[in-house]
């Protein structure tokens, strides 16, 4: 089940259909940044979590806003460190999983997406260490997903890894709570 967008340049960036989303801005140039009435969800961040690579590019490639917030004051760059595999395609791997691994290159393929969603993001102008409603930046929900490889991409655009968010955890809490020693173990030479 995915969203449902009222404006045009939305659902055609959540859909993944770069042509209509040229169709779209083409005949409306101001579309490129508009919010969601309900959301505030940009095309960017729309495209970000569905996460339409293609789409991406071309947003940012016409200077689509990295900024830009929606309701709960997250941006793209949050929606790419929030990404996770949705129940479906645990059951498409859990099953696809004996078939000649099938179903792991399917996990892996997911996870390159991602860290390429992230690379186009950090080689905009992104905020790394914009903070959402509940006070967490991308490098918070990175350690809570235990994104081995999304990590070190934040850290390498100096993502701060000493602001707590609302419930007064860093992003090195939330990894020594969760008990990923891996995190622990990157975040800890930044210091």
């Amino acid at each position: 089940m995915g969203l449902s967008y009222s404006q045009p340049a939305c659902r055609s960036a959540y859909a993944g259909d770069v042509h209509q989303l040229f169709t779209v801005l083409s005949e409306d140039p101001s579309q490129l940044n508009v919010q969601e009435p309900d959301s505030g969800d940009t095309p960017l961040i729309a495209a970000c979590r569905r996460g339409n690579l293609r789409v991406v590019q071309y947003l940012l490639d016409n200077g689509a806003d990295v900024h830009v917030t929606n309701q709960k004051q997250r941006t793209a760059l949050h929606y790419v460190s929030r990404r996770t595999f949705s129940l479906l395609d645990y059951l498409v791997m859990a099953v696809l999983m004996p078939v000649l691994l099938i179903g792991y290159f399917i996990m892996l393929q997911k996870q390159r997406q991602t860290v390429s969603l992230m690379q186009m993001l950090l080689s905009s102008d992104a905020n790394v260490n914009a903070v959402d409603h509940k006070g967490n930046t991308a490098l918070h929900y990175v350690c809570e997903r235990k994104s081995h490889r999304l990590v070190p991409l934040l850290l390498q655009k100096h993502a701060d890894t000493h602001i707590p968010n609302h419930a007064g955890e860093t992003p090195l809490d939330i990894a020594t709570r969760l008990r990923f020693s891996n995190i622990v173990k990157m975040l800890k030479k930044t210091h």
